[in-house]
């Protein structure tokens, strides 16, 4: 194979076995690499006082700006957003093994993914597939799961055609994000150049995406539709998007994947208007199905909004201030209690707790340090030996 430098080679390691009941956990760190981040950071995290230990360096790959992880919590997924890959002009996707005790990653192998600038990964509900979103190439990816975690050659690649009203951000399509839905039949695609979230019948058995019908939902003209957020219940699904600065609400049929727009509100402050230098990044819906978070890029604040869980429509609570500048990705612990936000160009994860009753937002005080952070996921720990 043909490895991205910085690859790490292969070592033996323990993997990560799920425990439901854990309040420990492993929060996986995201970076862009340079001076300041050699690849994925790990630290625990201790959800009963949401306390995180100081990091270490999880495993040394390039660009991992986005990560997912398996079902199973074995296995961790990485896309290298880099412009090139084995002599060709595609970035990479990246497979590691888990060390439950340690939170170490081996390097298990890497596939091409298909187009530039992969900026979005997933896996799908059953574990068998990793789907990829390319921003440079437009284009989005299908790549099969080996038993041992690593992952065969793509065997599905759909490139996205058309452009928006933007002349600057919308010239043509840029695939920011795609996921399964719950039933793991449909798999959504935010383009923010086409101002669509396109669907896909999804076959986890062959790792196939074949176009829906209804084969995408239209987001408002100039929004730049960037990542998307199921509420739990599976019926309501929010698009948060990047130019705009708003938040789409939808109605979603599982049965036939269609998406319908219910509303759409600013993620900003009432009164407040975009700046040039101000955009959207992560939306993520509490396991309670209460509340809705999104991060403001410039104006570097979260938003907070209450779901109406009758019909999905959002109420604005707050914006909280991210304590750094430009948070791009969050995480909502499993518990529930904490929202950890990775603030890009202050190199800190910002820990704030979560009240549910309210969905209010209050900073801890804890932080970990680590450069260029732009994505957080978490993997229950077992005890270290």
């Amino acid at each position: 194979m043909t490895l991205l430098p910085g690859w790490a080679a292969p070592q033996r390691a323990r993997a990560a076995v799920s425990s439901p009941n854990s309040k420990q956990f492993f929060v996986y760190i995201g970076t862009y690499t340079g001076a300041k981040s050699k690849g994925i950071h790990v630290a625990r995290f201790d959800s009963a006082s949401g306390t995180p230990a100081p990091p270490e360096l999880a495993a040394e790959t390039p660009n991992p700006s986005f990560l997912a992880i398996h079902p199973n919590q074995k296995f961790l997924y990485a896309a290298n957003e880099v412009g090139e890959f084995g002599g060709k002009k595609s970035g990479a996707v990246s497979a590691f093994v888990i060390d439950s005790h340690t939170g170490r990653l081996a390097a298990l192998n890497q596939q091409p993914s298909g187009g530039d600038g992969p900026c979005h990964i997933a896996v799908d509900r059953t574990g068998k597939s990793v789907l990829v979103a390319n921003y440079g190439g437009g284009s989005v990816e299908s790549l099969p799961i080996k038993p041992d975690g690593s992952l065969d050659a793509p065997t599905t690649f759909i490139q996205h055609h058309g452009s928006s009203v933007d002349p600057k951000r919308q010239e043509g399509p840029h695939a920011h994000f795609i996921t399964t839905d719950a039933a793991n039949r449909f798999a959504l695609a935010c383009d923010l150049g086409l101002d669509k979230v396109l669907v896909y019948k999804f076959d986890p058995a062959n790792s196939s995406l074949v176009a829906n019908d209804p084969p995408a939902a239209s987001i408002p003209p100039g929004s730049g539709p960037r990542h998307l957020a199921f509420h739990p219940g599976g019926r309501f699904a929010y698009v948060i998007n990047e130019m705009q600065c708003t938040m789409t609400a939808l109605s979603y049929d599982s049965e036939r994947g269609e998406l319908k727009g219910l509303q759409t509100l600013s993620t900003l402050p009432e009164g407040e208007s975009p700046k040039p230098n101000f955009s959207t990044a992560e939306v993520e819906a509490h396991p309670a199905g209460k509340f809705l978070y999104g991060s403001n890029r410039g104006h570097d604040t979260i938003v907070a909004f209450g779901i109406d869980e009758t019909t999905g429509k959002l109420t604005r609570i707050e914006n909280v201030s991210t304590q750094g500048r430009t948070p791009r990705s969050f995480g909502i612990d499993p518990t529930g209690q904490f929202l950890l936000v990775a603030n890009q160009d202050s190199d800190n994860v910002v820990v704030f707790r979560i009240d549910q009753k309210t969905g209010h937002l209050t900073a801890t005080g804890n932080s970990i340090q680590v450069g260029t952070p732009v994505c957080v996921k978490f993997v229950p720990a077992e005890k270290a030996r």
